[in-house]
């Protein structure tokens, strides 16, 4: 019997657009592993400003996207993975938490807190993601330790699946292909 058809709307980082070459290395690999994929912009980046919207218009903008992106590809919205590299992986939990379906989240870069700010955590709505959860991040990531991650990440009820990509920083440079990788391989799991 064949597999229903899946999804993954991938959103970007707060100075990026949905060209980031992170989100299109994630794109090709999980379009290789059967997913239909569609990277997303926010509407301050197609409005041509550089400053993020607050929380609420993000969150919007990834349940509009994540609406289009299941009729377009004729996917069942709970059969549609969300997700991004940091900003937009994080709109995609709250937007998941919120109750947009979810299939499961790939936080690529997860900001847990802006560097050098551990009191500044962006982890309230942790407890509401029940779906299962890829953290995929640098071992030397200003955003949030190794060890910060899994201690703020236990309190996620869904299942939760860490990559440590070894020495890697926030924007995981030169890494892309190991994300990808990574992204594509744990997506395979989901939905069976």
């Amino acid at each position: 019997m064949a597999r229903a058809p899946r999804g993954l709307l991938l959103a970007p980082g707060a100075s990026a657009g949905r060209d980031q070459p992170a989100l299109v290395a994630v794109d090709d690999a999980a379009t290789h592993a059967g997913f239909a994929v569609t990277r997303m912009d926010f509407p301050y980046r197609l409005a041509g400003r550089k400053a993020p919207d607050r929380a609420p218009v993000l969150v919007a903008a990834v349940r509009e996207a994540a609406a289009a992106m299941a009729e377009h590809h004729g996917v069942a919205a709970e059969r549609v993975a969300m997700g991004g590299r940091s900003m937009g992986g994080r709109i995609c939990s709250m937007a998941a938490a919120d109750g947009v379906p979810c299939l499961g989240l790939v936080l690529v870069s997860y900001p847990l807190h802006p560097p050098g700010r551990p009191d500044k955590l962006r982890v309230d709505h942790f407890p509401a993601l029940t779906m299962p959860c890829l953290f995929v991040s640098g071992t030397r990531d200003a955003f949030g330790t190794p060890a910060e991650l899994e201690a703020h990440t236990a309190t996620i009820p869904g299942p939760v699946t860490h990559i440590w990509l070894d020495g890697g920083d926030h924007g995981l440079r030169r890494k892309d292909a190991a994300c990808a990788d990574a992204v594509a391989t744990w997506l395979t799991t989901l939905g069976d």
